[in-house]
């Protein structure tokens, strides 16, 4: 049992969890996925091809005949960690095939790793299945391998992210998902909801929408409908939330650009009878707008506080999590200071904040004015102790409230949960340390809160 730690990466994915599913001569392949939920469903949509194919999955380095590692490209501490899987996979297997967003710079791979087996981009799944063909042949048994009736899954079985499109339309100078991921590429609304039709059948209690933009959803389709049961659905984040808010399952949205429409889904998430919870993940990065311009982001801090109150005005549970740079090219003292006093006003529920960094290409790289290191530091510690001093009083406000939480695991010391204001991983949790022994992960039960630290809370199950 472990609390949830202030400098916590918001951008990673949870751990990749495989089981062992090997038949006698089973051609077996390992993954090492990196990176974000985005990533995470790639390497899921791989693993569950391969699986079809006749594939076993391996748990480990000795099990597997080839490996795959799904790299993070978006900063250079992510890039040096993928060399360093990559460089760990070749010393313990041997063969190894490298995709994802790094894998748009083979080059720069093989200039490391001269022996890896192949090199591909993000979601390029058919050449990653060719390589892995030329590699480890399948064997399928005809009898014994099926398709599952749905996809090879690397989280646990009661939740699972939900992709609804690919890359990104924005130019933020500090970025280069565009250039790794290409351009918005939105998936039809039907396919979206078939696909969380079938999870939410085979278990899955939540739902975690992610894209690069998610607000942006369908405007590459110019919003163009699709047959879904006995009706059409827009392929808009309002009516797709909408929809997948029918499911039995919760809807957890993430990556959401603050566009106008965004106050279109608040009264989905006040409304007791649809399933989207009231919780937005919102990139803001800064508050002072010159930082904002020079990152090439919208720079209307002020609209956006008016924006939030009206948000809590239609839904005063609404959670509101957001990410920030601190130590970007030109941030000055001041600009840094005004980022405090929006925080002061903003009073965000979870946030996570991030030094600057060079990345390569990155357009930022060639600003001028860059913040040392030492100052960098500084103001992250400032930043991150105000953070949490809003955190532990938003959460000392839930001291006896009844509440329903999402139990993610139990062992001999306490039930692990979460409620509907944390997402897994990347924000807190909520322990029932009494009476929890007969909970399993993915219950959903009625708790009051007792007890409340910085970053999480300690409740006992309501009885009747």
């Amino acid at each position: 049992m472990s609390t949830n730690p202030p400098d916590l990466r918001p951008d990673l994915a949870p751990g990749a969890r495989i089981q062992d599913s090997r038949r006698d001569g089973q051609p077996n392949i390992g993954m090492v996925s990196l990176g974000c939920p985005k990533a995470l469903v790639d390497s899921e949509r791989i693993l569950t091809r391969l699986r079809a194919e006749g594939y076993g999955i391996s748990p480990d380095y000795s099990g597997a005949d080839a490996v795959i590692v799904n790299t993070c490209g978006f900063l250079d501490s992510a890039k040096a960690e993928s060399l360093e899987a990559i460089g760990e996979a070749l010393v313990e297997n041997g063969k190894v095939i490298v995709t994802g967003c790094l894998g748009a710079e083979p080059d720069y791979i093989r200039e490391h790793h001269p022996r890896i087996l192949a090199v591909t981009g993000p979601h390029q799944y058919e050449q990653v299945l060719d390589a892995v063909h030329e590699a480890v042949p399948p064997w399928p048994d005809p009898f014994v391998d099926l398709l599952p009736a749905s996809r090879v899954k690397l989280t646990p079985r009661h939740y699972s992210y939900l992709k609804i499109s690919e890359g990104c339309n924005h130019r933020c100078k500090f970025c280069i998902i565009p250039d790794m991921r290409g351009k918005l590429a939105s998936r039809p609304a039907h396919a979206i909801l078939r696909e969380a039709e079938k999870l939410v059948d085979n278990g899955v209690k939540e739902l975690l929408v992610i894209s690069q933009d998610t607000s942006a959803y369908g405007l590459d389709r110019k919003y163009d409908l699709s047959p879904w049961k006995d009706r059409e659905v827009r392929a808009h984040i309002t009516d797709l939330a909408r929809e997948l808010g029918q499911f039995d399952a919760w809807v957890r949205l993430h990556y959401v650009y603050p566009y106008p429409h965004v106050r279109e889904l608040i009264p989905l998430m006040a409304d007791a009878g649809c399933n989207v919870l009231p919780y937005l993940d919102i990139p803001f990065q800064h508050a002072h707008p010159d930082t904002l311009k020079r990152m090439a982001r919208p720079a209307a801090a002020a609209r956006t506080l008016d924006e939030i109150a009206a948000w809590r005005e239609i839904c005063p549970d609404i959670t509101l999590r957001s990410t920030f740079i601190v130590g970007y090219p030109g941030e000055t003292e001041t600009e840094f200071q005004t980022l405090l006093d929006w925080m002061d006003e903003a009073q965000l529920d979870r946030i996570g904040c991030f030094q600057y960094e060079n990345v390569e290409g990155a357009r930022s790289n060639d600003l001028p004015d860059h913040v040392p290191a030492e100052i960098k530091q500084e103001r992250w510690e400032r930043f991150m102790e105000k953070a949490q001093a809003i955190s532990e009083a938003k959460l000392a406000a839930k001291v006896g409230r009844t509440i329903e939480v999402i139990v993610d695991g139990v062992d001999e010391e306490a039930a692990t949960c979460r409620t509907k204001a944390d997402a897994p991983e990347i924000d807190g949790n909520l322990f029932i340390d009494e009476g929890f022994e007969d909970l399993r992960a993915g219950d959903i039960v009625t708790v009051e809160v007792d007890e409340a630290g910085e970053y999480d809370l300690w409740g006992r199950l309501k009885q009747g």
